[in-house]
């Protein structure tokens, strides 16, 4: 049409050609990193995982919890009857509908971003959420961030399945699951910032998820915007505080934060201790919830019988942590509170409740810097040691610093408590080290390594693979197949399926009288990593260098044909590839990359 108007002759012309070009490149320079795309499919995770999110709210505290908090408080016997009969549904559902029942929540979510290039299982989606809902409902101490996370997470890295043809990259699933999960924080705490920064600090203790701060940003957003045109915009604890504070409040601030952070690192090894005896018992999944419930009840039970003063330290508990910052109960109230809800906690998850302990942290926190407030700082702003109480705990127990100052000021209202909730936060963050209560976050993210995001797996995976049949000896296959071939790893054939691979050092370690009677297979990794040939070679790296990571990937589906396998020395390949090194050079970077 604007040739018609205009003639082709003005479009045919060399200067306009010439700025065309010029535009374009500039064009192609901006969105580099194809930042549009996330511009559509961005919003769409938010509004999925936000109306996800006020789904499970109104079931779990409009409608459940809304009936069985008064009824606990004022029927004491209902407390156990109750928990015993939610986790044992609980157990039922994660036993007999979930593959793994010990796989769920927000430890699920931060594994597939690791281990599986944020893949995960639909199947038994549903009954996570159900399972949540049997959890937290009937009053385990947890809350409702839990089915929030994953439920945002996996609904993230469901989209990536029906939005891939549009071009979408392997590596985009691993962003899409991470900015979901976001979402769903963003929408349970109605607190956007709050999503967007737990979403870059949660895969790990001391770095950040860099690749996934737009979609992040933007899913965050839409997916509060979405709950709350439903639900309204309030702070989730809003309250009239202190608006200001003194010098001497930050020095303060730090003490708190030293004592919490030894708090939370006992509290830490203490949770990842439990959790690791109820996973590796071998009894019945109903059975260690039904433990948990009435471990959960009892921690309810000894402080109603003590103090009948409306409070319970069980059940998602929004309305306690609005209580500690909105009235004033006594030091050793809020002392005792925060010892049985801790307990309660770990009753509730560790013996595999399905939710988080964000809000348990939270209030715990909040208790503990309420009574530190009252009973040696003799100070009337008990709210900022409540509120810096909250920050350190979350920061010490999660390893979310700037995550639990976030959420502090969005949550509350107390924007003033920022500086000395960062203070408190990161102290607590730093005494207690690398203690944490997830037991997935890892400490970096591999460095970035420039052209290796152009070149797929295909591009230089070995196409000849040497397998091993499964069945038989070590001694067979070290005088035949190992003998041959000088490789450390080789996959693993039963009949013309891949099933896993084998490793020397995993031949070596058994002593060579018991080679004739054991079979490659009952030593074989049946667990190893698949990628598809269009992955990038920074992802594949980023999961080859993963912590106790095997050292091959095998490259195709474990439902087709091997395609091919790609190691180390297959990237540095890719390295030459894009740079045009020499072998020599090759040598000598395959001695940087450990």
């Amino acid at each position: 049409m604007l040739e018609r108007i205009f003639g082709s002759k003005v479009f045919s012309h060399p200067l306009l050609r010439k700025y065309t070009a010029l535009v374009h490149e500039d064009l192609a320079a901006t969105y580099s990193r194809d930042v549009q795309k996330w511009l559509l499919i961005a919003p769409l995770i938010g509004i999925v995982t936000g109306l996800v999110i006020v789904l499970i709210n109104l079931l779990i505290l409009d409608l459940i919890w809304a009936k069985a908090l008064p009824a606990y408080l004022a029927h004491h016997w209902m407390i156990p009857a109750g928990l015993l009969l939610g986790f044992v549904l609980t157990g039922l559902i994660m036993q007999f509908c979930t593959s793994d029942p010990d796989e769920h929540s927000t430890e699920e979510i931060i594994r597939s971003y690791h281990d599986h290039q944020g893949d995960i299982d639909m199947r038994p989606f549903w009954w996570k959420l159900l399972a949540a809902v049997t959890t937290v409902g009937s009053g385990g101490s947890a809350a409702m961030e839990g089915p929030s996370i994953y439920g945002g997470g996996a609904i993230g890295s469901w989209l990536w399945t029906k939005l891939r043809r549009f071009g979408l990259e392997p590596r985009d699933r691993r962003i899409m699951l991470i900015s979901g999960a976001g979402a769903g924080m963003a929408a349970v705490f109605r607190a956007p910032l709050t999503g967007l920064v737990f979403a870059l600090e949660m895969p790990y203790k001391d770095d950040l998820a860099h690749e996934a701060l737009l979609p992040s940003l933007i899913a965050s957003v839409v997916s509060y915007a979405t709950l709350v045109a439903i639900v309204g915009s309030e702070p989730l604890f809003g309250f009239v505080g202190t608006t200001s504070f003194a010098a001497m409040d930050l020095l303060w601030s730090a003490l708190l934060g030293l004592g919490i952070g030894i708090v939370g690192m006992v509290f830490d090894i203490t949770f990842r201790r439990m959790r690791s005896l109820f996973v590796a018992s071998r009894m019945p999944h109903t059975f260690k919830l039904a433990i948990g419930g009435i471990g959960t009840a009892i921690c309810g039970l000894i402080f109603v019988s003590i103090y009948n003063d409306g409070l319970i330290p069980i059940g998602p508990n929004y309305e306690a942590v609005r209580a500690v910052l909105s009235s004033s109960h006594p030091s050793h109230v809020l002392v005792t509170f925060a010892i049985l809800k801790m307990g309660a906690t770990l009753f509730s998850i560790t013996s595999g409740g399905v939710s988080a302990i964000f809000v348990p942290l939270l209030l715990t926190g909040g208790c503990l810097g309420s009574a530190f407030a009252q009973s040696i700082v003799h100070s009337p702003t008990v709210d900022l040691y409540a509120a810096v109480g909250m920050a350190a705990f979350i920061a010490a127990g999660y390893k979310t610093p700037l995550t639990a100052v976030v959420f502090v000021a969005e949550t509350t209202g107390g924007h003033s408590f920022i500086i000395p909730s960062l203070i408190g936060a990161a102290v607590a963050y730093a005494i207690s080290g690398e203690a944490s209560v997830s037991g997935d976050q890892r400490l970096h993210e591999v460095t970035k390594i420039a052209g290796l995001t152009n070149v797929r797996a295909s591009d230089v995976m070995q196409k000849h693979v040497v397998t091993v049949q499964s069945d038989v000896t070590l001694r067979e296959f070290a005088l035949s197949v190992a003998a041959r071939h000088k490789h450390t790893i080789f996959p693993v054939r039963r009949d013309q399926r891949i099933i896993g691979l084998v490793s020397l050092s995993k031949v070596g370690s058994f002593p060579p009288e018991k080679w004739d009677t054991t079979l490659v297979e009952s030593i074989t990794d049946l667990s190893p990593t698949w990628v598809s040939e269009d992955c990038d070679l920074m992802e594949a790296l980023r999961l080859l260098v993963r912590e106790e990571a095997i050292q091959m990937l095998l490259v195709g589906s474990p439902d087709e044909n091997l395609a091919g396998i790609l190691t180390k020395t297959d990237i540095l390949r890719g390295v030459d590839h894009t740079r045009g090194g020499t072998g020599e050079e090759n040598g000598l970077r395959a001695n940087s990359i450990k």
